[in-house]
Protein backbone atom coordinates (compact mmCIF):
# COMPACT_ATOMS: atom_id res chain seq x y z
CA UNK A 1 0.00 0.00 0.00
CA UNK A 2 1.39 3.49 -1.02
CA UNK A 3 1.39 6.26 1.74
CA UNK A 4 3.29 9.78 2.24
CA UNK A 5 4.29 11.40 5.12
CA UNK A 6 4.90 15.18 4.99
CA UNK A 7 8.40 16.90 7.24
CA UNK A 8 8.66 20.46 8.14
CA UNK A 9 12.35 19.81 8.87
CA UNK A 10 15.38 17.93 8.10
CA UNK A 11 15.42 16.60 11.76
CA UNK A 12 11.97 14.58 11.23
CA UNK A 13 13.50 12.66 7.79
CA UNK A 14 13.36 8.63 8.44
CA UNK A 15 16.91 6.75 8.63
CA UNK A 16 16.70 5.88 4.62
CA UNK A 17 16.20 8.62 3.11
CA UNK A 18 19.84 9.65 2.64
CA UNK A 19 20.71 5.67 2.12
CA UNK A 20 17.52 6.37 -1.62
CA UNK A 21 18.89 9.62 -2.27
CA UNK A 22 22.80 9.28 -2.03
CA UNK A 23 23.14 10.04 -5.31
CA UNK A 24 21.91 13.74 -5.40
CA UNK A 25 23.98 15.75 -2.77
CA UNK A 26 20.24 18.82 -3.55
CA UNK A 27 18.58 16.09 -2.16
CA UNK A 28 20.57 14.85 0.96
CA UNK A 29 19.77 15.83 4.16
CA UNK A 30 23.36 17.87 4.27
CA UNK A 31 22.40 19.72 1.49
CA UNK A 32 18.44 20.48 2.96
CA UNK A 33 20.19 21.14 6.00
CA UNK A 34 21.92 24.19 4.90
CA UNK A 35 19.33 25.44 2.75
CA UNK A 36 16.40 24.95 5.59
CA UNK A 37 19.07 27.22 7.53
CA UNK A 38 20.03 30.21 5.18
CA UNK A 39 17.03 30.08 2.52
CA UNK A 40 15.70 33.27 1.11
CA UNK A 41 13.19 34.95 3.38
CA UNK A 42 10.11 34.31 1.42
CA UNK A 43 10.85 30.48 0.98
CA UNK A 44 9.69 27.54 3.19
CA UNK A 45 10.44 24.24 3.28
CA UNK A 46 8.70 20.50 2.64
CA UNK A 47 9.41 16.98 2.20
CA UNK A 48 7.58 14.25 1.47
CA UNK A 49 8.26 10.55 1.88
CA UNK A 50 6.70 8.06 -0.24
CA UNK A 51 6.24 4.61 1.58
CA UNK A 52 5.29 1.44 0.05
CA UNK A 53 4.13 -0.33 3.02
CA UNK A 54 7.15 0.65 5.64
CA UNK A 55 9.72 1.09 3.10
CA UNK A 56 10.52 4.31 1.66
CA UNK A 57 10.24 4.26 -1.80
CA UNK A 58 10.08 7.79 -3.18
CA UNK A 59 10.92 11.40 -1.95
CA UNK A 60 9.97 14.80 -2.86
CA UNK A 61 11.05 18.07 -1.81
CA UNK A 62 8.74 21.21 -1.77
CA UNK A 63 8.60 24.99 -1.25
CA UNK A 64 6.12 27.50 -0.35
CA UNK A 65 7.58 30.85 -2.10
CA UNK A 66 6.21 33.94 -1.76
CA UNK A 67 6.39 36.35 -4.51
CA UNK A 68 6.94 40.00 -4.02
CA UNK A 69 6.86 42.39 -7.09
CA UNK A 70 10.33 44.19 -5.62
CA UNK A 71 12.36 40.87 -6.02
CA UNK A 72 10.61 39.24 -9.71
CA UNK A 73 11.31 42.52 -11.42
CA UNK A 74 14.62 44.80 -10.34
CA UNK A 75 15.48 45.82 -13.44
CA UNK A 76 13.80 49.33 -14.27
CA UNK A 77 15.59 50.15 -17.32
CA UNK A 78 12.52 48.95 -19.53
CA UNK A 79 10.38 50.59 -22.02
CA UNK A 80 6.94 51.99 -20.76
CA UNK A 81 5.17 48.96 -22.90
CA UNK A 82 7.52 45.89 -20.86
CA UNK A 83 7.08 48.18 -17.56
CA UNK A 84 3.04 47.55 -18.01
CA UNK A 85 3.37 43.80 -19.01
CA UNK A 86 5.77 43.42 -16.03
CA UNK A 87 3.22 44.42 -14.10
CA UNK A 88 0.52 42.35 -15.10
CA UNK A 89 2.76 39.50 -14.53
CA UNK A 90 3.43 40.88 -11.17
CA UNK A 91 -0.44 41.22 -10.50
CA UNK A 92 -0.95 37.00 -11.97
CA UNK A 93 2.08 35.54 -10.39
CA UNK A 94 1.72 37.42 -6.65
CA UNK A 95 1.34 35.66 -3.62
CA UNK A 96 2.07 32.06 -2.47
CA UNK A 97 3.35 29.62 -4.92
CA UNK A 98 4.03 25.89 -3.98
CA UNK A 99 6.77 24.58 -6.17
CA UNK A 100 7.87 20.59 -6.59
CA UNK A 101 12.23 21.40 -6.48
CA UNK A 102 14.61 24.11 -5.54
CA UNK A 103 14.01 27.96 -6.92
CA UNK A 104 17.61 28.86 -5.61
CA UNK A 105 19.25 25.97 -8.55
CA UNK A 106 18.55 25.38 -11.82
CA UNK A 107 17.51 21.75 -12.97
CA UNK A 108 15.76 18.75 -11.33
CA UNK A 109 16.47 18.35 -7.58
CA UNK A 110 13.00 17.88 -6.28
CA UNK A 111 12.11 14.79 -6.45
CA UNK A 112 13.50 10.84 -6.94
CA UNK A 113 11.62 7.47 -7.26
CA UNK A 114 13.40 3.95 -6.75
CA UNK A 115 12.22 0.69 -9.04
CA UNK A 116 9.72 -0.33 -6.19
CA UNK A 117 7.13 2.26 -7.23
CA UNK A 118 5.21 3.42 -10.77
CA UNK A 119 5.60 7.14 -12.38
CA UNK A 120 2.19 6.64 -12.78
CA UNK A 121 1.67 5.49 -8.91
CA UNK A 122 4.11 8.45 -7.65
CA UNK A 123 2.25 11.46 -9.66
CA UNK A 124 -0.76 10.58 -8.30
CA UNK A 125 0.16 10.60 -4.78
CA UNK A 126 2.08 13.91 -5.58
CA UNK A 127 -1.43 15.64 -6.82
CA UNK A 128 -2.77 14.35 -3.51
CA UNK A 129 0.45 16.15 -1.74
CA UNK A 130 -0.43 18.89 -3.56
CA UNK A 131 -4.10 18.97 -2.00
CA UNK A 132 -3.17 18.34 1.70
CA UNK A 133 -0.10 21.27 1.62
CA UNK A 134 -2.44 23.72 0.03
CA UNK A 135 -5.31 22.83 2.86
CA UNK A 136 -2.33 22.84 5.23
CA UNK A 137 -0.95 26.39 4.28
CA UNK A 138 -4.49 27.89 4.11
CA UNK A 139 -5.27 26.47 7.56
CA UNK A 140 -2.25 26.93 9.49
CA UNK A 141 -0.28 30.21 7.70
CA UNK A 142 -3.59 32.05 6.53
CA UNK A 143 -1.99 31.81 3.47
CA UNK A 144 -3.88 30.69 -0.29
CA UNK A 145 -1.52 28.82 -2.95
CA UNK A 146 -2.27 30.30 -6.18
CA UNK A 147 0.44 28.42 -8.37
CA UNK A 148 1.75 24.76 -8.65
CA UNK A 149 4.98 24.47 -10.38
CA UNK A 150 7.14 21.38 -11.07
CA UNK A 151 10.87 22.87 -12.08
CA UNK A 152 12.85 21.82 -14.29
CA UNK A 153 13.03 18.87 -16.22
CA UNK A 154 15.09 17.94 -19.19
CA UNK A 155 12.95 16.17 -22.61
CA UNK A 156 15.01 12.76 -21.00
CA UNK A 157 12.80 13.20 -17.28
CA UNK A 158 10.86 10.28 -16.46
CA UNK A 159 7.84 12.36 -15.23
CA UNK A 160 6.84 13.28 -18.93
CA UNK A 161 5.58 10.01 -19.26
CA UNK A 162 2.55 11.47 -17.31
CA UNK A 163 1.90 14.08 -19.53
CA UNK A 164 -1.33 13.26 -19.80
CA UNK A 165 -2.46 13.20 -16.65
CA UNK A 166 -0.74 16.61 -15.83
CA UNK A 167 -3.36 18.58 -18.82
CA UNK A 168 -6.22 16.54 -16.96
CA UNK A 169 -5.17 18.03 -14.38
CA UNK A 170 -4.61 21.37 -15.44
CA UNK A 171 -1.55 21.87 -15.73
CA UNK A 172 0.49 23.21 -18.63
CA UNK A 173 3.82 22.33 -20.18
CA UNK A 174 6.05 25.33 -20.15
CA UNK A 175 9.14 25.67 -22.18
CA UNK A 176 12.15 27.36 -20.38
CA UNK A 177 15.42 28.60 -21.09
CA UNK A 178 17.91 25.40 -21.39
CA UNK A 179 20.26 24.29 -18.70
CA UNK A 180 23.80 25.03 -20.19
CA UNK A 181 25.84 22.08 -19.55
CA UNK A 182 29.72 21.63 -20.62
CA UNK A 183 30.18 17.44 -21.11
CA UNK A 184 33.60 16.10 -20.28
CA UNK A 185 35.35 14.16 -22.37
CA UNK A 186 36.33 11.17 -20.91
CA UNK A 187 40.14 11.29 -22.04
CA UNK A 188 40.87 14.49 -20.82
CA UNK A 189 42.82 15.06 -18.00
CA UNK A 190 44.05 18.05 -17.28
CA UNK A 191 42.84 21.29 -18.17
CA UNK A 192 45.72 21.03 -20.90
CA UNK A 193 43.52 18.83 -22.71
CA UNK A 194 40.57 21.51 -22.95
CA UNK A 195 42.90 23.84 -24.36
CA UNK A 196 44.65 21.40 -26.88
CA UNK A 197 40.91 21.17 -27.69
CA UNK A 198 40.28 24.71 -28.83
CA UNK A 199 40.47 25.66 -32.46
CA UNK A 200 42.97 28.25 -32.76
CA UNK A 201 40.03 31.34 -33.31
CA UNK A 202 39.18 30.35 -29.63
CA UNK A 203 42.70 29.40 -28.35
CA UNK A 204 43.65 32.70 -28.93
CA UNK A 205 40.52 34.39 -27.24
CA UNK A 206 41.33 32.14 -24.51
CA UNK A 207 44.97 33.78 -24.07
CA UNK A 208 43.86 37.26 -24.85
CA UNK A 209 41.17 36.81 -21.48
CA UNK A 210 43.97 35.60 -19.66
CA UNK A 211 45.94 38.69 -20.64
CA UNK A 212 43.38 41.03 -19.41
CA UNK A 213 42.94 39.24 -16.26
CA UNK A 214 46.85 39.78 -15.26
CA UNK A 215 46.83 41.30 -12.01
CA UNK A 216 44.00 39.47 -10.43
CA UNK A 217 44.64 36.52 -7.98
CA UNK A 218 41.94 33.89 -7.77
CA UNK A 219 42.53 32.00 -4.29
CA UNK A 220 39.71 29.23 -2.61
CA UNK A 221 38.20 30.69 0.82
CA UNK A 222 37.87 29.28 3.82
CA UNK A 223 35.28 29.13 6.10
CA UNK A 224 36.81 32.25 8.12
CA UNK A 225 37.41 34.05 4.99
CA UNK A 226 34.25 33.47 3.91
CA UNK A 227 32.96 35.24 6.94
CA UNK A 228 34.98 37.84 7.30
CA UNK A 229 33.88 38.71 3.98
CA UNK A 230 30.66 38.58 3.50
CA UNK A 231 29.37 41.79 3.31
CA UNK A 232 31.63 42.06 0.30
CA UNK A 233 30.50 38.70 -1.09
CA UNK A 234 27.10 40.13 -0.85
CA UNK A 235 27.71 43.41 -2.18
CA UNK A 236 28.90 41.45 -5.71
CA UNK A 237 26.28 38.85 -5.72
CA UNK A 238 23.80 41.58 -5.43
CA UNK A 239 25.41 43.85 -8.56
CA UNK A 240 24.94 40.52 -10.21
CA UNK A 241 21.72 39.86 -9.06
CA UNK A 242 19.57 42.93 -9.50
CA UNK A 243 20.90 43.25 -13.60
CA UNK A 244 18.72 39.81 -13.78
CA UNK A 245 15.34 40.49 -15.98
CA UNK A 246 13.34 38.46 -13.20
CA UNK A 247 13.86 37.04 -10.13
CA UNK A 248 11.64 34.58 -7.37
CA UNK A 249 13.95 35.37 -4.38
CA UNK A 250 16.85 37.51 -2.66
CA UNK A 251 19.56 35.04 -0.87
CA UNK A 252 20.29 36.46 2.83
CA UNK A 253 23.76 37.75 3.47
CA UNK A 254 25.18 34.63 5.77
CA UNK A 255 24.31 32.14 3.04
CA UNK A 256 27.93 31.47 1.33
CA UNK A 257 28.69 31.01 5.00
CA UNK A 258 26.52 28.72 5.91
CA UNK A 259 26.45 26.44 3.22
CA UNK A 260 30.32 26.62 3.34
CA UNK A 261 29.31 25.53 7.26
CA UNK A 262 27.43 23.39 6.24
CA UNK A 263 28.27 21.19 3.33
CA UNK A 264 32.32 21.34 3.94
CA UNK A 265 34.45 20.53 1.24
CA UNK A 266 31.03 19.89 -0.94
CA UNK A 267 30.78 23.93 -1.48
CA UNK A 268 33.84 25.84 -2.50
CA UNK A 269 33.97 29.65 -2.92
CA UNK A 270 36.96 31.07 -5.04
CA UNK A 271 37.60 34.74 -4.78
CA UNK A 272 39.59 37.22 -7.24
CA UNK A 273 41.66 39.91 -5.75
CA UNK A 274 43.43 42.91 -7.29
CA UNK A 275 45.48 44.44 -5.00
CA UNK A 276 44.04 43.04 -2.24
CA UNK A 277 40.89 44.06 -2.92
CA UNK A 278 37.86 41.37 -3.39
CA UNK A 279 36.72 42.30 -6.69
CA UNK A 280 34.54 39.21 -7.70
CA UNK A 281 33.67 35.69 -6.65
CA UNK A 282 31.96 32.33 -7.52
CA UNK A 283 30.72 29.22 -6.35
CA UNK A 284 30.48 25.22 -6.94
CA UNK A 285 28.51 22.56 -5.67
CA UNK A 286 29.89 19.49 -5.91
CA UNK A 287 27.54 16.81 -6.69
CA UNK A 288 29.10 13.08 -5.90
CA UNK A 289 32.32 13.85 -8.10
CA UNK A 290 30.03 13.58 -11.19
CA UNK A 291 28.35 16.81 -11.33
CA UNK A 292 30.11 20.08 -11.22
CA UNK A 293 27.18 22.76 -10.01
CA UNK A 294 27.88 26.24 -10.42
CA UNK A 295 26.34 28.09 -8.29
CA UNK A 296 26.03 32.25 -7.33
CA UNK A 297 28.41 34.39 -8.46
CA UNK A 298 29.47 38.08 -8.12
CA UNK A 299 31.45 41.13 -9.61
CA UNK A 300 32.65 44.70 -9.29
CA UNK A 301 31.11 45.93 -12.74
CA UNK A 302 34.23 48.25 -12.84
CA UNK A 303 36.27 45.22 -13.32
CA UNK A 304 33.91 42.98 -15.33
CA UNK A 305 34.53 44.51 -19.02
CA UNK A 306 38.17 45.39 -19.05
CA UNK A 307 39.56 42.42 -17.50
CA UNK A 308 36.67 39.57 -18.56
CA UNK A 309 36.07 38.69 -14.94
CA UNK A 310 32.89 36.42 -15.80
CA UNK A 311 34.95 34.44 -18.93
CA UNK A 312 37.92 33.79 -16.71
CA UNK A 313 35.58 33.00 -14.43
CA UNK A 314 34.07 30.23 -16.80
CA UNK A 315 37.68 29.04 -18.19
CA UNK A 316 38.18 28.67 -13.93
CA UNK A 317 35.17 26.30 -13.49
CA UNK A 318 36.62 24.26 -16.32
CA UNK A 319 39.61 23.66 -15.15
CA UNK A 320 38.33 22.93 -11.70
CA UNK A 321 36.12 20.33 -13.00
CA UNK A 322 38.67 18.93 -15.48
CA UNK A 323 41.20 18.69 -13.07
CA UNK A 324 39.04 17.20 -10.22
CA UNK A 325 37.24 14.37 -12.83
CA UNK A 326 33.72 15.85 -12.98
CA UNK A 327 31.98 14.14 -15.79
CA UNK A 328 29.58 17.20 -16.30
CA UNK A 329 30.17 20.65 -15.80
CA UNK A 330 26.55 22.19 -14.96
CA UNK A 331 26.54 26.31 -15.96
CA UNK A 332 22.66 26.51 -15.92
CA UNK A 333 20.76 28.98 -17.61
CA UNK A 334 21.25 32.68 -18.95
CA UNK A 335 23.98 33.56 -20.66
CA UNK A 336 23.71 31.12 -23.33
CA UNK A 337 25.92 32.51 -25.97
CA UNK A 338 29.56 32.92 -23.99
CA UNK A 339 28.77 29.48 -22.33
CA UNK A 340 28.34 28.38 -25.62
CA UNK A 341 31.56 30.05 -26.21
CA UNK A 342 33.71 27.79 -23.56
CA UNK A 343 32.19 24.67 -24.74
CA UNK A 344 28.69 24.49 -23.13
CA UNK A 345 25.86 23.16 -24.82
CA UNK A 346 22.49 24.27 -24.38
CA UNK A 347 19.53 21.18 -23.36
CA UNK A 348 15.87 21.78 -22.87
CA UNK A 349 14.15 22.32 -20.14
CA UNK A 350 10.47 22.55 -19.08
CA UNK A 351 8.30 22.71 -16.67
CA UNK A 352 4.69 22.23 -15.34
CA UNK A 353 2.23 25.12 -14.27
CA UNK A 354 -1.10 25.52 -13.08
CA UNK A 355 -1.96 28.15 -11.88
CA UNK A 356 -5.47 28.20 -8.97
CA UNK A 357 -7.78 30.66 -10.73
CA UNK A 358 -8.94 28.97 -13.84
CA UNK A 359 -9.14 31.93 -16.20
CA UNK A 360 -5.29 33.00 -15.52
CA UNK A 361 -5.00 29.71 -16.11
CA UNK A 362 -5.97 29.04 -19.37
CA UNK A 363 -3.75 32.30 -20.16
CA UNK A 364 -0.52 30.90 -18.93
CA UNK A 365 0.74 29.51 -22.23
CA UNK A 366 1.04 32.47 -24.10
CA UNK A 367 2.02 34.81 -21.04
CA UNK A 368 5.32 32.56 -20.77
CA UNK A 369 5.79 32.45 -24.22
CA UNK A 370 6.36 35.80 -24.13
CA UNK A 371 8.73 35.71 -20.87
CA UNK A 372 10.89 32.92 -21.97
CA UNK A 373 11.87 34.34 -25.84
CA UNK A 374 12.95 31.71 -28.53
CA UNK A 375 16.91 31.10 -28.88
CA UNK A 376 18.37 34.49 -29.83
CA UNK A 377 21.93 33.65 -29.49
CA UNK A 378 24.40 32.36 -31.53
CA UNK A 379 25.62 28.60 -31.06
CA UNK A 380 29.59 28.84 -30.73
CA UNK A 381 32.34 25.90 -31.85
CA UNK A 382 34.98 26.20 -29.85
CA UNK A 383 36.70 23.07 -30.66
CA UNK A 384 38.76 21.84 -33.65
CA UNK A 385 36.88 18.92 -35.60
Amino acid sequence: MIHYKIYTTYQQLPNSWDTLVSHDIFLHSQYLKAIESVSPSNISMYYVGIFKDDGLVAVAVLQRVQLYVKDMFRNNNDSCFRERFKSLVSLILKGNILVLGNLTHTGQHGYFISNAISISAFSETLFKVFDDLKQHIKTHDKKRIRLFLLKDFFNTDVLHQERDNFSKKGFYNVKVQPNMLFQVPESWRSFDDYLKALNKKYRRRYKRARKKYNGIVCKELDLQTIKKDSKRLYQLYKTVSDNAKFNTFVLPENHFFIYKQELHNNFKVFGYYLNEELVGFYTLILNNNNDLETYFLGYDERYQYNMQLYLNMLYDMIAFGVNNGFKTIVYARTAMAIKSSVGAKDYPMTMYMKHTNGIINALFKQIFKLMNPKKDWEERHPFSK
